[in-house]
This record gives structure tokens, C-alpha cells and sequence, in this order.
């Protein structure tokens, strides 16, 4: 099953486009992330500029673009270097100059030779009470004049590439655009009276006015559902394949994870329950488990993981669990300990920082299947590491992990079920796009007895008294977190600002006060880390690197410096590293007073709520999908044609019209079956066509 040849002219290179050469095709690529055909229609305009206005020079008003048509009466090269040639013109009605900088006097001549009737079109502009039009963006010969008159999408652009140039070679890629084979449902396409999709492609690139800028118009509609359609069927195609490569149903008795349940000082939570349910009976089938924990900070997702463990460790196997970083790491292993103790089950650490003799002791304890938990990093399922026997893989703060890395963990561990936990809740859009392979639990509650934590928004400027609060709170043993602002994507700028903040606390309050940042080796970050959750320091001050799962319920204040560079849910993450014992805590956000309409909606939502699931709605609408995880390094779909605030009805349609098509035809065998493989090479998703090649 190879791609299909009417798509070919899609995956041309761009500089079989007229006027691309290898200097563009670099440039289009950093533009449009790709060198093909495709790649240049999937780039969206986002504005127009209509130069069908053709005013007479005396009803020109300043500051529009206008298209003129005028005599060239004289023209004066620049006198030297550095100054403006001048071309004056007149349509009888009144006069204009065109103002050329660095311009080839030959080149000035032949295009607008004196004499001569020209059409021109630009910006027109009053100086001095003279209309005058500076570099004209297009001039023709009258007989030309259709050409110029049209209305013309703005693109976004990078260094280097100019608007004209990116029109150009757009409308050339039009002409590659082939009939291809219907692959919605007709019933469907009909009722929202949408175009076929080489006519959509056409009217997406040529708006004819601001409503077709619109995402809500036909064209845009269709081909955003195309795109989510794509993804839907493509997630919905792997995880048919997941589930029947053969997993193993773990038939116990629950006696482990009695023991651990009995010894908790707490009773779980109606969310936790219910999610053990879930994970109960995908564990209890053949079926391979592929599940999503999400759950808000604190709402107790470690013991879930736990009691998940102990069913394949009563039948004789292993499990793992892997976090993002070390610190994160030992934290699990200080969590896990007492119901590893209780149930007497042997574990294992391993880190980055095992090396030698140590190491290899630990690699043979989890080879010979002596170790029954293994907590370590990702890495321990990129390395080499052999397992005796893994029945579970529990992998928390799965950012990090997009459909291909969840595929090549599968492929590693034969039959092992899976279970992804994270601490950020995610828009429902975004959890069917990004884990629409997976099943999804939800933690919605917190655990009883957990006292809300106060939110207060600070100027910068009442910076000194907060510190005097602080002075006070330090006396009588609290410990205090501050985050130093998030400087752009530099870490030498984020460790500066957190030193700088360093330096002026410590003159306050001495030895009390300890600094951790990225770039510190993970046993001085863990030291430091120590030294806070030991009481030894009261204030630590931090770069992100504190943002996920540190555990420390002594802390009860977080500030956050210049709190409107964070995201929502990064906001959100921070707060939850404070309220985590018995006493109140506060969350302080200090602000800069020139902000914007969209950092002060954030900072009053971070006020108004704790809920993370409301707050990562909203922080998709401020902020769209892609930034909500840092689409870089989150394993979320990057959508080209679709926008998630704009179209979410249409990927729940997506969603429901991918169960349909399964359901009637899994290996999309049907002319609509084929059509829709058509789509699926078209977005390039290639994930999916491999599984329907597996069969």
C-alpha cells in the first residue's frame, strides 16, 4: 500500500515551483516546517490587502492603499548615496510623486519611462499637502491593469521571503493541486454545504473579503475537519492495532493491595476508586492496556499507580515506573517505600547517576526478575535495560511522550500494559488529539481535609512589604519557595534573574537561604532539595526546575516573580508545590502593572480558581493548543488547517465519524475506506498506515 500516485504532486519538492531555487526552499522551510508543494498550501493567509480601490489622485485619501493610473510627467535620480530618487506623475485630477530608495536609474527608466500611462499600486501618503506613494508594490502597463487590480493574501513570513514571493509561488502550487477521491460522507459534506477539497484549497488562498478570513467559512471548516479527521482516524487505527497485539489479563486476588490500603492513613477518594475500577478491568482482559491518569496536583495519583503495580507483582511479574527527572525519581522511590515495605515487595533505583559495579548489580537484579519495582528516569526503557518479565509501565509526567514514543515502548515490552500519569490536567480537545490511542481517567477530586490555598496578586512594587510578611512567617518555622521569572527560552537568563533574587535574600536572611536551577549537577540540586525538605533552609530560590512533582508539606508559601510570563497551567503546577500538609498556605503572584488585556485575565483566573481542569480551558482559549504543553516538547499534534478554540465541534464529530468508519470497515476497504487512505497519506500519517499495513 503506497501512497497514491494523485497524491505525487503534493510531495514535490518545492523548487519544481516557478522562481524557488535551494535559497528558497531553505527559507520556506523554516517557514512552513517542510520543502513540499503541501507544505506551502497548508500555510494559511491571515489578512488581505484589496487593491481593487482605483480613487482619481484628487479623492485619494492618506493612508489607504489605492491603485493608480497616471502619466509620467518627469523623474530625478538621487542626487547622491543615501537619498530618495523621485518620480512625479499626474491623472489630470491632480498629482503624485513615487518615491524610490537605492533604486538603478536604468531600472527607474524602463519601468516608469517619462511620457509614458502607468498603473501603480501602494500606500498613498500626504506630505506637505503632496500625495506621494513610497516603493509602490506593484506597477504595470495599462493593458496589465487586471493583473494588479486583485485582492492579495498577506502570509506570514520569515527573514528573507517577502510577501510577493510567497504569493507567487503559492498560486503555483495551486496549479499542482489534483482532483482527489471524496472521502467525507456525503450526507455530511451536504448538509454543511461544504466544498470538494481542491475547491476549498483554491478559496483558502484567494479571501475576498475579511469574512473569508474567518475560520467559521466553508472552505476553512472543511479543510479543519479533514485535518482532525485524519488525526482521529489515525490515533483510532493504532490503538485498534494495540489492542490486538495480544496483552496478558492479570487474574488475582487483591491481597497486596489490601495490605497497602489497610495501612493508609487516609481513606481514598470516590475519583481514585473509580479510576482503580478502570484500570481493574482493562488489566483483568487480554486486551493491552493503554490508559491516561490525569489528575490535578495532589489529587493522589502515586497510590493509584501503586495499587495498579500490585496486580502483576501478585502474578509473578514486574513493573515499572518512570519519571522525568531524577529529583522526580528518588521522590517516587520515598513515596513508594512504605508500601513496598508493607507488602514486601523487592525494588530497585536506577538513575543516570548508577555507575560501574553499582550499576550492573542493579541491571542483574532486573534481568533476573529479583527486582519486582523498578523506579528510574525515561531512559529506562531507551537504554538497554532487559526486564525478566514487565507487566506494567507506569509513566509519569508523560509530556514527553508523543503516539511514536508510547509505539516504540509497546514494541519493547511484549504484552505490557500501560499506564500514563500527569499532573496537568488537559482540555478535553486536547486529550482526544493527543491521547485519542489511549483511554482516559480522571482525578477530579482532592483528597479530604486539603485546605485551599489563598492566591494574592502583588505589584512589583509592594515587592519589599510582602518580604517583611515573609520575615515574619520564616520566624515561626514556615518554608517559602520563590520562582524567579521564566526569561524567554534562555536558561543563562533564567539562572540569572534566580541569582540575582539569590543574592538580594540572602543579604536578609543568610544561611536560610539556599538557590537551585537547571544547570546544577542532580546530586547538588538533590542536596539543596535536602536541605529544604529538612528544614535546614527556609527559602529556596528556583528556576522552573521545581514546576513538577517536588514534594515538600512543610512549604506553605510560593511566589512567583513576573507571575504573567507563565502559562496557566504552569502557574498552576507551581502553586501546587505549597498547600500539600495540614496547614494554610499562600501563593503569592508578583506582577508588573503594565499588562496586558490577556496576562491580567490569567492572573485573575489563577485568583479566581483552583480547579486545574477549568484552568487549562481557559488557558486553551487565551492561548490556543499548541503553548499549552509547549507543543515542542509535549508529543501533541501540530495542526496546520485547524484551530482548536475555533473548531472543537468539529473534532468531536471527527471523533464520532472515525467510530462509524471502524466499525463498518477496520481496514478501510470500502471506496470510502479507500478514499479515506487517500487522507491519511495526505496528512502524513504515517503511524496509521504502517498499522494498516500490519493488518
Amino acid at each position: 500500500m503506497s501512497r497514491p500516485f494523485e497524491l505525487d504532486s503534493l510531495f514535490r519538492s518545492v523548487t519544481t515551483l516557478p522562481g524557488v531555487g535551494p535559497k528558497n526552499a531553505k527559507l520556506f522551510h523554516k517557514l512552513t516546517d517542510g520543502e513540499k508543494v503541501l507544505d506551502l498550501l497548508f500555510h494559511k493567509p491571515i489578512d488581505f490587502v484589496d487593491r481593487r480601490f482605483a480613487p482619481k489622485l484628487v479623492d485619494a485619501p492618506n493612508g489607504k492603499i489605492a491603485t493608480v493610473k497616471v502619466r509620467i510627467e518627469s523623474s530625478k535620480p538621487a542626487a547622491r548615496r543615501g537619498l530618495p530618487s523621485r518620480v512625479h506623475a499626474t491623472d489630470g485630477t491632480g498629482s503624485i510623486d513615487f518615491i524610490f530608495f537605492n533604486a538603478n536609474k536604468a531600472w527607474l527608466e524602463k519601468q516608469l519611462p517619462v511620457g509614458e500611462v502607468r498603473v501603480l499600486s501602494g500606500k498613498v501618503e500626504y506630505y506637505q499637502g503632496q500625495a506621494q506613494m513610497v516603493h509602490p508594490d506593484a506597477i504595470a502597463k495599462p493593458e496589465d491593469r487586471a493583473g494588479i487590480e486583485t485582492i492579495e493574501p498577506i502570509y506570514p513570513l520569515t527573514a528573507g521571503l517577502t510577501n510577493k514571493t510567497v504569493r507567487k509561488s503559492i498560486k503555483g502550487a495551486l496549479g499542482f493541486v489534483p482532483e482527489l477521491p471524496e472521502w467525507l460522507d456525503p450526507a455530511h459534506k451536504a448538509k454543511h454545504d461544504w466544498p470538494d477539497w481542491a475547491e476549498a484549497m483554491d478559496a483558502l488562498h484567494n479571501p475576498e473579503d475579511e469574512i473569508d478570513l474567518s475560520p467559521e467559512t466553508h472552505a476553512r471548516m472543511r479543510l479543519a475537519y479533514d485535518e482532525l479527521l485524519a488525526n482521529q482516524l489515525s490515533l483510532a487505527l493504532v490503538r485498534l492495532h494495540q489492542r490486538k497485539l495480544n496483552g496478558r489479563a492479570w487474574k488475582n486476588d487483591g491481597h497486596l493491595r489490601k495490605q497497602i490500603l489497610d495501612n493508609l492513613p487516609f481513606k481514598l477518594t470516590g475519583a481514585q476508586l473509580r479510576s482503580l475500577e478502570e484500570i481493574d478491568e482493562d488489566m483483568h482482559t487480554d486486551a493491552r492496556m493503554l490508559r491516561l491518569v490525569q489528575g490535578d496536583v495532589g489529587s493522589g495519583k502515586t497510590i493509584v499507580a501503586a495499587c495498579a503495580m500490585m496486580n502483576v507483582i501478585e502474578c509473578g511479574a514486574q513493573a515499572a515506573i518512570m519519571a522525568p527527572t531524577e529529583i522526580l525519581a528518588r521522590q517516587h522511590a520515598e513515596s513508594f517505600l512504605p508500601w513496598l515495605e508493607v507488602t514486601e515487595t523487592p525494588y530497585v533505583i536506577l538513575t543516570g547517576r548508577d555507575k560501574g559495579k553499582a550499576r550492573e548489580k542493579i541491571l542483574e537484579q532486573i534481568k533476573s526478575g529479583k527486582a519486582k519495582v523498578v523506579i528510574g528516569t525515561h531512559s529506562l526503557f531507551q537504554e538497554s535495560i532487559e526486564f525478566a518479565d514487565l507487566g506494567l509501565a507506569v509513566i509519569d509526567e508523560q509530556h514527553r511522550f508523543g503516539v511514536q514514543q508510547r509505539l516504540q515502548l509497546s514494541q519493547k515490552t511484549k504484552g505490557t500494559d500501560v499506564l500514563l500519569m500527569t499532573a496537568t490536567p488537559i482540555p478535553r480537545t486536547l486529550t482526544l488529539t493527543a491521547y485519542g490511542d489511549m483511554e482516559v481517567s480522571k482525578l477530579d477530586e482532592k483528597p479530604p481535609g486539603r485546605i485551599p490555598i489563598d492566591t494574592l496578586l502583588i505589584p512589583r512594587e509592594k515587592i519589599e512589604n510582602m518580604i517583611e510578611g515573609i520575615e515574619r512567617q520564616i520566624k515561626t518555622g514556615a518554608r517559602a519557595y520563590w520562582v524567579c521569572p521564566l526569561v524567554e527560552d534562555s536558561e543563562t537568563l533564567d539562572l540569572q534573574a534566580a541569582e540575582a533574587r539569590y543574592d538580594i535574600l540572602k543579604e536578609k536572611f543568610g544561611k536560610q537561604v539556599g538557590l537551585i536551577h537547571g544547570r546544577m549537577k542532580a546530586d547538588e540540586k538533590d542536596e539543596v532539595m535536602g536541605q529544604f525538605a529538612r528544614g535546614e533552609i527556609q527559602i529556596l530560590v528556583a528556576t522552573t526546575v521545581i514546576e513538577v512533582g517536588v514534594n515538600v508539606p512543610e512549604a506553605t508559601i510560593m511566589i512567583i516573580e513576573e507571575a504573567e510570563r507563565f502559562g496557566l497551567a504552569q502557574l498552576h503546577q507551581l502553586r501546587g508545590r505549597v498547600g500539600r500538609g495540614g496547614d494554610k498556605s499562600f501563593c503569592f503572584l508578583i506582577y508588573n502593572t503594565k499588562l496586558g488585556k490577556t496576562a491580567k485575565e490569567r492572573l485573575q483566573i489563577m485568583r479566581d480558581t483552583e480547579d486545574g481542569f477549568v484552568i487549562a480551558e481557559k488557558d486553551l482559549e487565551l492561548r490556543g493548543g499548541g503553548e499549552i504543553l509547549g507543543t515542542r516538547q509535549s508529543g501533541l499534534p501540530v495542526f496546520k488547517l485547524a484551530d482548536l478554540n475555533a473548531h472543537s465541534e468539529l473534532l468531536i464529530t471527527a471523533r464520532d465519524d472515525t467510530k462509524l468508519i471502524l466499525h463498518n470497515d477496520e481496514n478501510l476497504d470500502s471506496e470510502r475506506g479507500k478514499a479515506l487512505k487517500t487522507l491519511l497519506y495526505l496528512f502524513e500519517q504515517d503511524q496509521a498506515i504502517l498499522k494498516l499495513r500490519a493488518g
